[in-house]
């Protein structure tokens, strides 16, 4: 039976790369998807991983109707075997919506990747809704690890190295922006309860009184 499948991870995990694997593998036994994507790091149209990969994507824009778009490329002829959502937490919950129909009305797989808490360890509403309608959920597992060498669970947004717990949810970043830049950078529970980034972590060793206070 055809799945919605939501594959969650932190930043930095591999997700986008096992996008482009699932892909990879079903385009290699004949079968033909459409991939959408949403803020990808390489523009507007592109699903990329961090290893160097990246191939074209259709841009699940806001108010973009996913399975209205399916059916409009159906109709015209085309065929389509699967779907591939990458950065689904930006989506919108109705199109998460329209994803499950997808699966249900038009008997097709639908593979979802994202992260599910924002830098405030918040859900996403696109996220929050994959939750819930998901047939399988799937942790990756590719660790991602904090700078102490701990698993990273978290999302931390950074500006100048230091965290920051204030703003707009969706803020365009990736974890290797220069410093002085909105970046982000994953940490474990412990540290992002800290607000201590690596590069904190480094001022720290050099002067303790920096180190931030332990947040409640």
């Amino acid at each position: 039976m055809p799945e919605l499948v939501f594959f969650s991870g932190t930043m930095d995990c591999g997700k986008s790369t096992l996008a482009l694997q699932i892909g990879h593998n079903r385009s290699a036994r004949g079968l033909q998807g459409i991939i959408f994507t949403r803020d990808d790091r390489a523009g507007e149209g592109k699903l990329s991983s961090r290893l160097g990969l990246v191939t074209d994507a259709v841009e699940a824009a806001p108010g973009l109707d996913l399975y209205g778009y399916l059916v409009e490329r159906m109709s015209q002829g085309e065929r389509v075997d699967y779907v591939i959502v990458d950065e689904a937490q930006f989506l919108a919950p109705e199109q998460i919506d329209q994803l499950a129909r997808v699966v249900d009305d038009l008997d097709m797989d639908v593979f979802a990747f994202g992260i599910t808490t924002d830098f405030r360890t918040k859900l996403f509403p696109g996220s929050q809704r994959l939750i819930e309608l998901a047939d399988r959920i799937e942790t990756l597992q590719v660790e991602a690890m904090c700078w102490c060498g701990a698993r990273a669970t978290h999302n931390a947004r950074t500006v100048g190295g230091a965290m920051v717990v204030e703003g707009e949810q969706v803020v365009v970043g990736d974890v290797d922006r220069p410093a002085e830049e909105v970046g982000y950078e994953v940490l474990c529970r412990r540290h992002h309860r800290r607000h201590l980034t690596s590069a904190t972590a480094r001022a720290a060793a050099v002067s303790p009184d920096v180190l931030p206070v332990t947040q409640p």
